[in-house]
């Protein structure tokens, strides 16, 4: 009896070692469990993420497993799904018994060639498809693209199926621009690319569940698409995924990854940098823009009207001003070579040597509008560098450098450079760097070559950025920093080609097209931008985003104002103080408010912070009561704004009157002392809008009267 159970276990063990199932998902019941999750999902209500604070991220992250969990959930279900189509793929060819079997070991020699995978040959209307993408592509990339007849182009051709081209017509659908707004259409075309495994179909997807835009909010997903995004090597996957491992949202903080990520960004954006620089992106945050009376770098029509008319009238520095602008582009104005030519010509032909260096930058670059072409560069720069210009002085060294029209000679290269950036020119700094720290022409010298790259990046420069990131990255001559290389990399990153979406929101923003400003915004947010981040944060605080209530506009600003108060964004901070304080999208919580605040005060001195710890230490509301203390805040934040001296010299007084006020409750005269009892709980408020008033009816009376007018009747 015993040798038949012990025969019938053994083949029970074999029976399971040979059995079909060689890849195990759950049971029945529990997938059932988890199809009843996922579809709750679906419709369950919009959650947010609060905002980071990355002066606790490690105490927070200790506890936080819910995101952690939901995360590795979705994987794994993913990763099934991907495993039980390998192995019916498996069975299907009749390898399964074969990957079973111990392999024989035969040499290399007697191994059999590869399988040929039969090349896919395209379509007729696949081809025509691709050539009409190719003809709309080439028009958005010249210097002023016609973008409406281009998507037109685009639209025609993700008619006849090409990816690509749906890509970009899905991202037009979502931004607005310049197609209409239509975010159930971008989701689905979105959808569509990402079931056939295309990057930008995954990043789409990822944004728009990260977002809660035409979805509810699920960073489990979003975080698994923007990964396969980034695995098919999608610029703004990689981004997102830099900025998340960068600043811990959603993931696990983690500095290599996030050097991983910035590094690929960056490296395709320094490849795409011309000698001239490309053009300039404009940077405008709203909240500072609103606060200023609207005095933003943008540049009013009737200004630039005035400097025409100067420039036609010979005025050579108006003539330089203009050629600079239309050169680089920005400030409202757009990139023009045409024009930019037109007014520098005029200034060379005055003797102007400024003018003559920008000539010989665009005729070395080249474009669709100018052809390039070294003999005129080379004329210009010459001439420039004889009045010893060091625009022209840095151009003569690139043209050496490089061998542009005229025999390669490191010499002459280092002496112009070095000539450039005595007279602190960024680019015959950054072009130092580059002989010192690859030995062309001088001896190698990483220790010079990471002197002029740091010259070179306080002007701005995108190369010296990514060359100190290369530096920082690897240890090449210093000591290896991966926060500083990711730092580097990250700024090298946001000033790819995408950054333009930055100006197209507020032009949208400036026109009342909120929707489509608050979209670009979200993405550019989502890849890190600060400036977007607070942005996005302003829009929502104005409930001027239609599409979504003011309680769920309130709990999506907290949490764009805390992604832009980690980067240091001082107002950020404040507003997040605000928030805490007034109880706005989150509950009322006076302790967290004055945290914010003293982080703005202690770490970015901002006046504003100084300014509410005074009155919450006057008050005692988060902290202990504190009269002396409330002074110190209120002095600090009159010596730090000049803007503060009136609200605190009110502030005092009242501090004062209080103090004296005090003095007296022990009197008989204590039960008429009691203002809250009197007057209720915000008298004090009352009290410094009468006297702001008193103020300014004083201010009013004493100004200067203009003279009587006497009338002489004859």
């Amino acid at each position: 009896m015993c040798h038949k159970l012990l025969i019938f276990a053994l083949v029970c063990l074999i029976c399971c070692e040979f059995s079909d199932e060689s890849l195990q998902g759950p049971t029945k019941s529990k997938r059932d469990e988890e199809e009843k999750s996922d579809d709750s999902d679906e419709t369950s209500p919009l959650r947010v993420v609060p905002a980071p604070d990355l002066s606790k991220d490690r105490d927070r992250r200790k506890g936080d497993t819910n995101v952690n969990d939901e995360i590795s959930d979705a994987v794994d279900l993913f990763m099934l799904d991907q495993a039980k189509v390998i192995q019916k793929m498996v069975q299907e060819i009749g390898l399964k018994n074969f990957m079973l079997e111990e392999p024989e070991e035969l040499p290399l020699e007697d191994l059999p060639p590869p399988p040929e995978l039969p090349a896919h040959e395209p379509t007729p209307e696949e081809i025509e498809a691709k050539t009409i993408y190719d003809t709309a592509t080439a028009i958005l990339n010249k210097t002023r693209p016609d973008k409406k007849h281009a998507y037109q182009l685009l639209a025609e051709a993700a008619k006849k199926g090409n990816p690509e081209a749906k890509a970009l017509v899905a991202w037009a659908k979502l931004f607005g621009n310049p197609l209409e707004q239509d975010l159930e259409t971008a989701k689905e075309i979105f959808r569509s690319l990402a079931e056939g495994g295309h990057p930008e179909g995954h990043t789409g997807l990822g944004f728009l569940y990260a977002s809660g835009l035409s979805v509810n909010v699920s960073q489990a997903k979003a975080l698994v698409h923007y990964t396969f995004g980034a695995i098919g090597g999608n610029t703004w996957a990689q981004m997102v995924l830099g900025y998340k491992y960068w600043s811990g949202i959603t993931v696990a903080p983690s500095c290599e990854k996030a050097l991983d990520f910035y590094r690929q960004v960056a490296d395709k954006v320094s490849q795409g940098v011309s000698f001239g620089g490309g053009a300039a992106i404009q940077r405008i945050r709203l909240l500072d823009e609103l606060e200023n009376g609207y005095s933003s770098g943008i540049l009013d029509n009737d200004l630039i009207e005035y400097y025409q008319l100067l420039a036609e009238k010979g005025d050579i520095q108006a003539q330089v001003g203009l050629g600079q602008l239309h050169y680089q582009g920005g400030r409202g104005v757009d990139l023009d070579y045409q024009k930019a030519m037109h007014y520098f010509t005029q200034a060379a032909n005055a003797g102007n040597a400024i003018a003559m260096a920008y000539l010989g930058k665009i005729y070395l670059d080249g474009s669709d509008e100018v052809k390039a072409d070294n003999d005129t560069a080379f004329k210009y720069f010459k001439k420039a560098s004889d009045l010893n210009n060091p625009v022209g002085l840095s151009g003569l060294g690139l043209m050496y450098l490089y061998g542009r029209g005229v025999e390669k000679d490191y010499t002459k290269a280092y002496k112009y450079f070095l000539a450039a950036a005595d007279q602190g020119w960024v680019d015959g700094q950054l072009q130092l760097g580059n002989m010192y720290f690859s030995g062309l022409g001088v001896r190698k010298d990483y220790k010079l070559a990471n002197k002029y790259f740091s010259l070179a990046s306080q002007s701005g420069h995108v190369l010296a950025y990514y060359n100190l990131g290369q530096m920082h990255a690897q240890g090449t001559g210093m000591l290896r920093s991966c926060p500083t290389a990711v730092e580097l990399f990250k700024n090298v990153a946001e000033r790819g080609r995408w950054g333009e979406i930055l100006m197209q929101a507020h032009s949208d923003y400036t026109e009342g097209r909120f929707n489509e400003a608050f979209v670009q915004y979200a993405l550019l947010a989502e890849l890190g931008y600060e400036v977007a981040q607070s942005n996005a944060a302003f829009l929502l605080d104005r409930n001027e985003v239609p599409m979504f209530t003011i309680q769920e506009s309130l709990a999506r600003a907290l949490l764009y104002w805390g992604r832009a108060a980690a980067q240091g964004y001082s107002a950020a901070q404040v507003k997040l103080g605000d928030y805490h304080y007034y109880g706005l999208g989150t509950p009322v919580d006076y302790e967290t408010a004055a945290s914010h605040y003293r982080l703005a005060s202690e770490q970015q001195h901002n006046a504003q912070a100084m300014f509410n710890l005074g009155y919450m230490h006057e008050q005692g509301l988060g902290m202990a009561k504190d009269v002396h203390l409330a002074k110190r805040c209120y002095d600090l934040a009159a010596e730090t704004s000049t803007d503060a001296k009136v609200p605190v010299a009110l502030a005092l007084f009242k501090l004062n009157l209080m103090f004296s006020l005090d003095s007296l409750k022990e009197s008989h005269l204590s039960s008429l002392l009691d203002f809250n009892e009197m007057f209720g709980s915000n008298w004090d408020l009352y009290l410094i809008t009468t006297l702001t008033a008193i103020l300014a009816a004083i201010v009013y009376f004493r100004r200067p009267q203009a003279p009587a007018v006497i009338h002489i009747f004859l």
